[in-house]
């Protein structure tokens, strides 16, 4: 066979030995070519599948949309760290050799790729390139645009698509459309994760500093939308490939249906809805439960013109709230940590807020068979956490809940309980004012993006609690670009936050909390955590042979996360909420995973 490969800087010095054991281990292996695969066991739609299962395969094409961000743009490569991008981008623009089926935990199913093979030990993946696979200039997808894309994405790209790189042994041509990668650690997700990364057009960049990319240096893409037009900052148009080389494929069957995505820039969420109240959006995501049932009653809504979807969903909760970086002088004691979500008055502000209508976040993955189960840690999830017993944050293995209030302005208990922490950690008050263990006024600085009012609201009524405690809170409200730099930068002590996780977390919780991503600049590790115990976890959870493993190893690391205080949590989304005109219509099967980037509009069409 024609063998061309790359050997990533891994395989160097001491990683020698290791890296020619798998190789030796991936070429002694055999398995048959298939049209899909799964974390564990077989995946589960057939190879005769006509459709996913939550698309409409008869959903007319056409029609023209508007949708909306907040902030601005002033790049369109979604692949580089430079820049802020339209995130709708690379998820309409381009495409992987593999794709979603949303509707299971972790099934893909060829794109780019007709076929898939590995070993029984995950070791290496072959992918098999679709002979009609295009670019948008018509240009062939070919093996060597995968490997160009792997190597520079792993190298120049954005962070999150390095790690992979890293543990790629050998990237080998193997025919004249197919393409192995050989793996330098047991992980059996990396094969997933292989068919996952998007490809780009190796001959777009020769000459060019993929990096250092301008806004005109669009990249080309095979997906079913292509730039149309764009004005810095203020809207960029989609419009679909007429000549799009995937339509007829099954797993595309019923999707992209739009003719033409428009998407406009403002200020802030209220110019936005208001906006959209104007008729100038054609749909918005609401993730407010009582805006939801007191802003949306406008005319427009009365008549029926604008319909309100809800769409419920069976993913975990994620984390939405304050992050504290326990990289600052104090708050790396988990006693300040618990001291500041004492102080924050869940009840009183969710029903402010949200008149109460929405649950509290309990965990990193609440509301899924993934999170934690309440009390005491026991079987298979004490196993994996007995060995880091004296280093565990109090509450790992006991159980921890998150404080609960009166639901009064005062909060009393919660801010006597906060003073007595503080008081153990070796703070004291002196005129009002807190001060640390070492005599200097203790004050924290909030960051806060000026697109997101409603955590601004919440800063509001957070910090007269911390006032009491003799604690002066900053809130500090900028744009997205220097919202954007500073967080890489970690200049900040809290800073608002989201993080989304799906039902099979893997290889990016090592970028969202593992102790190496703690120290990278512009990783996803914010709070700064660094614990044994938690890289552990993870290793565990990367490491796990069937789905009972996989599960007990991901409620250890939620119990972990959880118990060590890192984020004040807000509220969860367990009901997606869309505002949309009458046109646009979706499939009645709601995937497990509800809505996503790659829900609406994707599944969506225009229908008069």
């Amino acid at each position: 066979m024609d063998h061309v490969f790359f050997q990533p800087k891994l395989c160097l010095g001491r990683f020698v030995t290791a890296c020619f054991g798998v190789i030796l281990a991936g070429i002694a292996a055999h398995a048959d070519p298939q049209h899909g695969i799964a974390m564990y066991g077989a995946p589960k739609l057939t190879e005769d599948f006509t459709h996913l299962p939550y698309a409409n395969p008869g959903a007319p094409k056409g029609g023209k949309i508007i949708l909306a961000n907040t902030g601005s743009f002033d790049s369109l490569n979604p692949y580089i760290r430079k820049g802020n991008v339209p995130w709708q981008l690379r998820f309409l623009t381009h495409e992987s050799l593999m794709a979603r089926n949303w509707d299971e935990p972790f099934g893909l199913y060829g794109l780019l790729a007709e076929s898939v093979e590995t070993d029984p030990e995950r070791v290496w993946v072959e992918f098999t390139l679709r002979a009609e696979a295009r670019f948008s200039d018509g240009a062939p997808v070919t093996v060597e645009d995968v490997l160009w894309s792997f190597e520079t994405l792993g190298s120049e790209g954005h962070p999150r698509y390095r790690s992979l790189w890293d543990k790629i042994a050998r990237a080998e041509k193997t025919g004249p459309r197919s393409v192995r990668f050989t793996f330098a650690e047991a992980n059996r997700e990396l094969a997933l994760l292989a068919g996952l990364r998007p490809i780009l057009q190796k001959s777009q960049w020769e000459g060019k500093e993929f990096a250092k990319a301008h806004l005109a240096d669009i990249p080309i893409g095979s997906g079913p939308y292509m730039v149309a037009d764009y004005e810095a900052g203020r809207q960029v148009t989609l419009a679909r490939n007429p000549g799009y080389w995937g339509r007829d494929l099954p797993i595309r069957a019923g999707t992209h249906n739009f003719d033409q995505i428009k998407i406009d820039f403002y200020g802030d969420g209220t110019v936005l809805r208001e906006a959209f109240r104007a008729g100038e959006i054609s749909a918005v995501r609401e993730f407010n439960a009582e805006n939801w049932l007191t802003q949306y009653d406008f005319p427009a809504v009365a008549r029926g013109d604008i319909v309100k979807s809800e769409l419920r969903h069976q993913k975990p909760s994620g984390f939405t709230g304050f992050a504290i970086n326990t990289r600052r002088p104090g708050l790396s004691d988990w006693r300040v940590r618990e001291a500041l979500i004492q102080a924050f008055n869940f009840e009183y502000i969710n029903e402010t807020l949200t008149g109460g209508q929405q649950p509290r976040i309990t965990s990193y993955f609440s509301g899924s068979p993934l999170a934690f189960e309440p009390g005491p840690a026991v079987g298979a999830v004490a196993d994996l956490l007995a060995p880091y017993r004296g280093a565990l944050p109090p509450g790992t293995l006991e159980g921890y809940s998150f404080p609960q209030s009166d639901g009064r302005l005062r909060n009393r208990k919660g801010l006597r309980r906060a003073m007595k922490l503080l008081q153990e950690a070796g703070f004291t008050v002196k005129e009002g004012v807190l001060l640390d263990p070492k005599g200097d006024a203790f004050s924290l600085t909030l960051l806060l993006p000026n697109s997101n009012p409603e955590h601004q609201t919440i800063a509001d009524l957070y910090a007269p609690a911390l006032q009491n405690l003799g604690i002066d809170l900053q809130i500090e409200r900028v744009d997205q670009a220097q919202f954007t730099e500073r967080s890489a930068a970690f200049e900040f002590d809290l800073i608002s936050f989201r993080r989304s996780v799906s039902l099979s977390p893997g290889n990016e919780q090592s970028f969202y909390w593992g102790s190496a991503a703690a120290a990278q600049t512009g990783s996803r590790n914010l709070p700064g955590i660094s614990s044994d115990a938690v890289d552990a976890m993870i290793k565990a959870m990367l490491g796990a042979q069937s789905t009972e493993e996989f599960t007990a190893a991901t409620r250890a690391l939620d119990r972990t996360l959880t118990a060590g205080r890192y984020i004040i949590p807000f509220y969860r989304y367990d009901v997606d909420r869309i505002a949309h005109v009458r046109q646009i219509q979706h499939p009645k099967h709601i995937p497990i995973y509800g809505d996503g980037p790659e829900y609406m509009p994707q599944l969506w069409w225009w229908q008069e």
